[in-house]
């Protein structure tokens, strides 16, 4: 069953391709997604990884949060459900 997962904190100009890419280290990832600002295009500074395995997500919260890209420390951990 796949995991979404909220990573904060990102610096503005990594994109969609950068953030799928530092995810695929450590498992699969179905999706990556920079949001962005309605208005003006602009990275919001969060974004969204959904990877296929739960066992992979949870791999790279323990690997990739608080650590640096692109001289930021991000935040990682599972995205809560809308409701």
């Amino acid at each position: 069953m796949s995991t979404k997962l909220f990573v904060g904190s990102l610096p503005w100009s990594v994109d969609d391709e950068l953030l799928k890419e530092t995810f695929q280290s450590h498992g699969k990832v179905i999706s990556a997604k920079v949001v962005k600002d309605r208005e003006t295009g602009r990275s919001r500074g969060f974004g969204f990884v959904e990877m296929e395995d739960s066992t992979d997500a949870k791999n790279a919260i323990e690997a990739l949060n608080e650590s640096e890209l692109k001289g930021r420390n991000i935040v990682v951990n599972e995205a809560k459900s809308r409701n």
